[in-house]
């Protein structure tokens, strides 16, 4: 510096311990206004960068960007106004001598202002709308700049006038030059243009807000109000950012599953070809055999599976790294408290510091922990939405997932484990990624703590390293037994929700056969295995915490005993003490952490393990069926084909040639169980094609032979998500005899629909799966025998107006399945199905002039199907006067799939049959006549017009503060003598605490008496006592709590199964069966593993908070007056 300076001095001591501090002037024209400059050329390549790959659109040019831009300029002249008067004085007659430092400070913060100029409008133009980084730049600049302020007023006033007065007016301009860009820098832009901003018109404000809005998150302040107000609603609540939503997400998320996935397929077949050569070349010697070859070939086949960890990384690792640096730059900043105190207590000591000191030391205390709070927070803040991020893409992975993984993979998932990934697994992701950064961190405060201990106490530090690394063997065991107890217990968690989704569908059977108390048995030995494997994860983690929890206070003691007593010299002071200890409990937070972020990277590794397994199944080919729009006069083709539903199961289907002509109706007949079903499956792609090829042309509808319902209105099930078109709905409403149930339903097509199509009868669901169908006006139907569930002549009429050849669908490609025969002479073809195999194909004349298949068919049928159609047309002749011909829907409808039933049924109506054929039967006249009279007496009463109530109620949630009567019920399940106890544990566990603490302060009192060789023994024993006592309390306590946690789980669960299956069936018949399976899944484990932790981080955080203020009475007793009004201020934010 003496080059650039010349005489100017650079950094002499003296102007620091005067009672007027100055920096040197040298020091103040090269570090001072360097500092922001390095900061800016640093930052930018990188700023730059990543600017041009990510554009937010185009804003357009603002008054408030125009001066900015213009102020940056300006500070450009003023810069480049003292490098020309540099240039001037030298160049003067005789010339004066000019320190270097004046040319190269003006030259370097003149191109740093062009720099931040060009920044301005770059930004402008990629739509940034407010920067971080200029912000941090003209912050840094009026940092620096105050000092020279101050300097060049007081040597002024010194000097009695100003020497350099062009020097002195160019830096007041510059200082209120660069002040207005940092006022302006706070003020945000415009949007973007065509931004989402302007259209939606309830944006995010965090979108819009500033750099210093998002470091304070002041963005958030009006939400807070609000809810300060009122409880908060959904409606309340701003739109979801774009980036946060699950359209963005999940694709993101899929796109690197698949490229992990094809990497991993490419290695495997690039591995598999070169095994195969090396076996051929190796069988080709003597010696060789097929068997050694086939061995080596399965070896190899065992390749590595493709990585989820990887493809989560991938898609949301940079956005995550963003939060460690932050948690990098926070971590840096706690160490530098501990220096201050050290400082501040050395100026405690000198009597003839300067006071000011003494203000300094503490502002800048209080500036580092401000600072460490803001960056610690926009830490925990980029870690919450990539969890957030994290739990959605995992849900809409296995979710799509769940819909295309073949009919094999799902004998082995199954639903109790699909729930579990989606509402379990995938929160332990969420969970964790709030303290992933532990994994680093932990290790990299305890190493910067040991290094500024050793500075502090010497080789006594290697006594407290030799504690922590006995614990890690421990650590390590209850890791891996903890993973061994965490695979087990989710293994007999799906068993339980999978028992509870089939007791929750089959609720009604179980209630009429009384079979709760059983299947509740069943359900209860399942939880208890549960609990069990949960009790000792439970003692692990209650010794995982007693020994991590002593674990500074070992180290602390060791450390303090072994520095006492290695030398006679070594003397406990209160700077060693305390500065020791603010670094012990420096020590404390990654110690206790990082067995939790092991425990909890473990689970996840658990929960990563199982993901990735379910994500790897196997998939349903999607080019199964070709659906090219070929010129071809056939719509459906089938050319050898032969399916099975698994690769290793037997062949369902075989040696299928189907040909059906575009606009035919083909009808597909055969006994029960000989492959109809199957047929449509293999055309819909749902099976395993195993030979030959199909072929479907246009846009296929698919109706079910058991319908699918959503819960929703009727006309939403018609509708599907398709515009609604007046004169189309009314139509397909006629066609599938729907109109009629309109006039019955309370609200017409508006009616909600409950889970499952409960409120409907049969036949009325498979109407609104065929109007469905109709509606969506596709190009080939695929109809699984959609008449078997509706009356006889509802059948007719959907036939007739529907499926047959003048019905709506006439134009269309229709593939039917029936049992019906009265209806096969109208159809075009006629396929037979007998055992899987195709037996004849043709029209109705045809297959009756090869009796074959067919014609035993009809044989076996003719006789049911006349029987029907004889009551069919008896009934509607001598009815037909009272009813009007929309209302044939109304009659009850079949609903009866099971063949012994349907037997039965066939029996039942054989007897009608005959008792029909006798004219004189009285039964059959009453029966009319009963009939008759009923419709007759319906007629003329006025439907009466009734309100429309939703059937499924919305979930609601409490609102405000827990209610004591919450808190009451969790002690009550856990036991109110035993959380008195826990509570009293904790209490004695802080009591030990400060006993230690306050025996550590007369420890350092006794180096001013000059007593601390006298009392080294009692004093270390104490303090060794205190402490242990402390370990055993921690480990008491965790035991106590585990128990009750235990304890508590089973109670609450056995309560709430208790209560469901003593509920009345309006209750699940209201109630969406998903909503009832995340009681049992989500809660309860919230209840087992979430909630125990929150208790125990609340006792910790009170008692420690207690003893705290306890320490600071009995230090400093006047400051008992601030605690009541401080209370009182947060108990009104709490409970407001």
């Amino acid at each position: 510096m003496e080059h650039l300076c010349g005489q100017l001095p650079f950094w002499p001591n003296l102007t620091l311990r005067s009672d007027r501090p100055d920096l040197p002037e040298c020091f103040q024209l090269s570090v001072l206004p360097w500092a922001p400059c390095i900061y800016l050329w640093v930052v930018s390549p990188f700023y730059i960068l990543y600017l041009k790959r990510n554009s937010r659109g185009y804003i357009m040019m603002s008054i408030l960007n125009r001066i900015k831009t213009v102020l940056g300029l300006i500070l450009w002249i003023v810069c480049w106004t003292d490098l020309f008067s540099s240039f001037h004085e030298m160049n003067q007659n005789p010339p004066i001598p000019i320190a270097p430092i004046y040319f190269v400070t003006p030259l370097i913060v003149g191109m740093t202002m062009l720099l931040a100029t060009f920044l301005i409008q770059f930004e402008r133009l990629r739509g940034v709308q407010s920067s971080g980084v200029l912000f941090i730049f003209w912050t840094i600049s009026v940092l620096c700049a105050i000092v020279p302020f101050r300097s060049k007023i007081m040597h002024a006033n010194q000097e009695n006038g100003v020497n350099d007065k062009l020097r002195f007016t160019t830096f007041y301009i510059y200082f209120g030059l660069t002040l207005l860009e940092l006022i302006l820098s706070c003020f945000n832009e415009k949007p973007p243009l065509f931004s989402s901003v302007a259209t939606d018109p309830n944006v995010c404000p965090e979108t819009t807000a500033g750099f210093l809005s998002k470091m304070t998150f002041w963005w958030f302040t009006s939400m807070a109000i609000k809810g300060y107000k009122s409880p908060l609603e959904n409606k309340d609540l701003w739109s979801l950012n774009k980036q946060d939503s699950s359209e963005l997400v999940v694709p993101s998320l899929l796109n690197e599953w698949e490229v992990e996935k094809s990497k991993a397929q490419s290695e495997q077949s690039v591995k598999e070809q070169a095994t195969f050569t090396k076996t051929g070349a190796e069988t080709n010697h003597v010696g060789g055999s097929p068997e050694e070859a086939e061995v080596l070939l399965s070896e190899r086949k065992e390749t590595r599976k493709p990585s989820f960890l990887r493809a989560l990384l991938r898609a949301f690792g940079p956005y995550f790294l963003i939060g460690s640096a932050f948690k990098l730059l926070q971590d840096l900043i706690t160490f530098v408290n501990p220096q201050l105190l050290r400082m501040l207590i050395d100026f405690t000591k000198e009597k003839d510091a300067p006071l000011w000191w003494g203000y300094a030391l503490a502002f800048l205390m209080f500036g580092t922990s401000l600072l460490q709070t803001l960056i610690l927070h926009q830490h925990f803040q980029y870690c919450f939405v990539t969890g957030m991020r994290l739990r959605s893409g995992i849900i809409g992975a296995i979710y799509r997932k769940s819909l295309v993984i073949t009919n094999e993979a799902k004998r082995s998932s199954t639903v109790g484990e699909v729930v579990n990934l989606m509402s379990v697994d995938a929160q332990r992701f969420m969970d964790l990624t709030t303290f992933l950064n532990m994994l680093w961190s932990a290790p990299l405060q305890i190493i910067l703590a040991l290094f500024f201990l050793w500075q502090n106490l010497g080789a006594s530090v290697l006594a407290g390293v030799a504690v922590m690394v006995l614990l890690i063997p421990l650590n390590a065991f209850i890791a891996m037994k903890t993973r061994t107890y965490q695979v087990e217990q989710m293994k007999h968690k799906d068993d339980r929700i999978k028992l509870m989704n089939e007791i929750l569908n089959g609720i009604k059977v179980l209630k009429l056969y009384a079979w709760e108390i059983s299947f509740k048995e069943k359900i209860l030995q399942i939880r208890q295995k549960e609990l069990n494997v949960l009790r000792k994860t439970a003692y692990l983690s209650a010794l995982s915490t007693m020994a991590w929890t002593s674990a500074p206070f070992l180290v602390a003691l060791t450390t303090f005993a072994v520095y006492v007593t290695v030398d006679k010299k070594n003397i406990l002071d209160a700077e060693r003490a305390f500065v020791s200890l603010s670094l012990f409990n420096i020590l404390r937070f990654p110690l206790n952490m990082l067995p939790q972020v092991i425990s909890s990277i473990v689970q996840a590794s658990v929960s990563l393990k199982r993901i990735q397994d379910f994500l790897s199944h196997p998939e349903l080919d999607p080019e199964n069926v070709d659906r090219r729009n070929n010129a071809s006069e056939y719509a459906v083709t089938v050319v050898n084909g032969k399916f099975a539903w698994a690769k290793q199961d037997q062949p369902t289907l075989d040696n299928i040639n189907v040909m059906v002509p575009q606009g035919s109706l083909l009808a597909v007949v055969g006994h029960v169980g000989c492959g109809k079903t199957s047929l449509v499956s293999a055309l819909l792609g749902e099976m395993e094609k195993l030979e030959g090829q199909i072929s479907i042309r246009g846009s296929v509808a698919y109706v079910p032979q058991q319908a699918w319902i959503q819960n929703c209105t009727l006309r939403d099930n018609i509708l599907f998500g398709r515009p609604y078109v007046e004169q189309k709905y009314r139509c397909v409403l006629e066609a599938c005899a729907l109109t009629p149930d309109l006039e019955v339903l309370p609200g017409g097509d508006q009616t909600e629909i409950g889970e499952k199509g409960i409120n409907l009868s049969g036949g009325q669901r498979q109407r609104v799966s065929l109007a469905r169908a109709l509606y969506s006006e596709s190009d080939v139907y695929l109809l699984d025998d959609p008449l078997s569930a509706v009356d006889a002549h509802v059948a007719k009429h959907i036939f007739d107006k529907v499926i047959g050849p003048e019905g709506v669908l006439k134009g269309k490609t229709r593939i039917l399945v029936t049992h019906g025969i009265s209806f096969l002479p109208q159809v075009d073809n006629i396929l037979v199905l007998v055992d899987g195999r195709v037996s004849e194909m043709g029209s109705y004349q045809e297959l009756l002039k090869q009796n074959g298949a067919f014609a035993e068919f009809l044989r076996n049928y003719s006789l049911e199907d006349i029987i029907e159609d004889d009551e069919v047309t008896l009934s509607l002749v001598d009815e037909e006067e009272d009813f009007p011909d929309d209302a044939l829907s109304n009659h009850a409808d079949m609903v009866d799939n099971e063949p012994v039933v349907n037997e039965a049924r066939r029996q039942f109506m054989r007897q009608i049959s005959i008792m029909s054929n006798d004219p004189e039967n009285p039964k059959k006249m009453s029966r009319r006549r009963r009939c008759s009279e009923r419709k007759h007496s319906e007629l003329p009463v006025e439907k009466k017009e009734q309100k429309v109530e939703k059937l499924i109620q919305a979930e609601t949630t409490e609102t405000g503060r827990v209610k004591l009567k919450v808190y009451w019920e969790y002690m009550k399940a856990v036991g109110p003598l035993l959380s008195l106890f826990i509570c009293f544990l904790y209490g004695c566990q802080s009591a030990a605490a400060i006993g230690a603490n306050f025996w550590l302060s007369e420890w350092t009192n006794d180096a001013l008496q000059n007593r601390t060789r006298e009392k080294v023994e009692m004093r270390v024993g104490v303090y060794a006592a205190l402490g242990i006592s402390q370990g055993i309390l921690v480990m008491f306590s965790s035991f106590t709590l585990a128990l009750g946690k235990i304890q508590g789980s089973r109670k609450l669960h056995q309560a709430l199964l208790d209560n469901k299956f003593h509920t009345p069936q309006s209750f699940f018949d209201t109630t969406p069966i998903g909503r009832i399976i995340n009681r049992f899944s989500k809660d309860i484990y919230v209840i087992d593993e979430v909630l125990p932790s929150t208790v125990l981080m609340f006792l910790g955080t009170f008692f420690a908070s207690v003893s705290t203020m306890i320490v600071i009475i009995c230090s400093t007793p006047i400051f008992a007056l601030v605690i009541g009004p401080l209370a009182l201020i947060y108990f009104f934010v709490q409970v407001r």
